[in-house]
């Protein structure tokens, strides 16, 4: 029996986000004939080619060819391609969003009717293999495409599947949520400075650290309160820090900051409501 022809994937917005992708399909065993990307810079289309040996191409070409199209694209440049999108894409084939805030409807308001679209919100830890990828189904998308999505973003990360009426929370709190971590861990090498030590050995101590801490979390098993706890001796060092953390206000910051990203997020959406 012969092997079933695995679909071509193709990258509409090779970004950040879209090179990372190409690159892990890669590394996870697909051939460069399975994959094409379209870049507006001709520049960057020339390097990733020189690099990857994925074949670039216009967005209508890419579209007739794919039958995967992952659009990577920002928010706000979405219409355009669409536009171009509009009349090429039928419903044989599987549109994959990676745009914030934007709706599965918005797409299949715009494409030819029936066109199965599943949202996704990836993170920047795609790019070295740990995304946490949240999949959701449009109205014309099925189990076997939610399988699909799942398996071509598993060779970067994590997968979920949640309902699309959580997206806007997983955006807050996932999509963003590097940048939080990113934050934190920038707030407290200024800390070991200002306690007099060097940029180099605080930046090693508390990447380290992160690391090490990410690692318990994931492969413990245990509730983070368990974890802390566990460090947090009476009256020792650890629960001074807490009460200062507490005393300042950093959990209720952190869940306003969240709630903040989630209203931004279905701003994004509202605006192409009636797109």
């Amino acid at each position: 029996m012969t092997e079933a022809k695995r679909p071509v994937v193709g990258v509409f917005g090779a970004g950040k986000i879209g090179e990372a992708l190409l690159s892990g399909l890669l590394s996870g065993g697909r051939d460069a004939g399975e994959l094409v990307f379209t870049e507006r810079s001709a520049e960057r289309a020339a390097q990733l080619t020189s690099e990857y040996g994925i074949a670039s191409a216009d967005v209508p070409t890419a579209a007739r060819t794919a039958d995967v199209l992952v659009v990577a694209v920002k928010p706000q440049d979405i219409e355009p391609l669409l536009d171009e999108l509009a009349g090429v894409v039928t419903p044989d084939k599987l549109v994959v969003s990676l745009c914030a805030g934007l709706p599965t409807a918005l797409f299949e308001r715009r494409l030819a009717e029936g066109v199965p679209v599943v949202r996704v919100m990836p993170n920047t830890p795609m790019v070295v293999g740990q995304a946490m990828s949240a999949l959701s189904a449009g109205a014309h998308a099925s189990p076997d495409h939610l399988d699909l999505v799942s398996e071509v973003l598993g060779v970067v990360g994590k997968v979920v599947v949640v309902p699309e009426s959580q997206q806007d929370a997983v955006t807050a709190l996932s999509g963003s949520g590097p940048a939080y971590f990113f934050y934190l861990v920038e707030a407290m090498i200024d800390a070991g400075i200002l306690l007099g030590l060097p940029r180099a050995v605080a930046q090693d101590l508390i990447v380290q650290s992160a690391v090490g801490a990410a690692t318990m979390l994931a492969q413990g098993g245990n509730h983070p309160v368990t974890l802390r706890e566990a460090v947090t001796s009476p009256a020792g060092t650890t629960i001074m820090a807490i009460r200062e953390l507490e005393k300042h206000g950093v959990r209720a910051a952190l869940i306003a900051a969240i709630e903040a990203a989630r209203d931004r997020s279905q701003q994004l959406g509202a605006a192409h409501e009636q797109g």
